[in-house]
């Protein structure tokens, strides 16, 4: 299945890293079961794709929240984390938007914008030898305002030096297009492998 880009002529692409370049969202899941495990707490499937693109702190303060919970966030953070580098190895790339990084890598500037800590998002790429086809990554520790506000997109934009309009952006979840939307950004939906016809 190949990707139906919006038409124009774009100077940058911004890709969102978990569920778009790789298909991670499996492995992230089975971190957050294990996790989450040790405090009892509930986490559903449908759930955490929903809030796919939160930061991790994000999700573990508002599953505290939702399950009356004081579960510690930054260690509950750290343990996901590591338990997600563990399961690395069983890692894969999706193919689709594999073809556009290495079709404009070196004719385009290249970022990754993702809700992740830098760590895993680094690590996600390094695992399919792909860190070195980026010009840039926007990770959680570089903005405040999470998807689906617009400042992660619009810090890439910046730091590439191109207009937010001139941007493209490739996202899988409903919060990143939004995000997408709200920097004033073109952007193409990456379907789940779910949604995949």
């Amino acid at each position: 299945m190949k990707l139906k880009l919006p038409a124009g002529s774009f100077r940058a692409y911004l890709f969102d890293c978990d569920g778009t370049i790789v298909d991670s969202m499996p492995l992230h899941y089975i971190a957050w079961k294990k996790a989450l495990d040790a405090w009892k707490c509930p986490f559903e499937e449908e759930l955490f794709y929903a809030w796919g693109g939160r930061p991790v702190t994000d999700i573990i303060a508002s599953l505290n929240q939702m399950h009356n919970l004081d579960m510690p966030v930054d260690a509950v953070a750290k343990r996901k984390e590591s338990l997600y580098y563990e399961l690395l190895p069983q890692l894969k790339a999706i193919p689709e938007v594999i073809e556009h990084i290495e079709a404009q890598h070196g004719l385009i500037p290249l970022a990754v914008v993702s809700g992740s800590r830098r760590k895993s998002v680094e690590g996600s790429l390094a695992a399919l030898n792909l860190l070195d086809k980026f010009d840039t990554l926007v990770c959680a520790e570089d903005y405040t305002n999470g998807k689906p506000a617009p400042d992660c997109f619009l810090a890439a934009a910046e730091r590439l030096g191109v207009r937010p309009e001139e941007c493209l952006v490739f996202e899988d979840t409903d919060m990143g297009i939004e995000s997408a939307t709200a920097a004033g950004m073109a952007s193409v939906r990456v379907p789940l492998p779910l949604q995949k016809s």
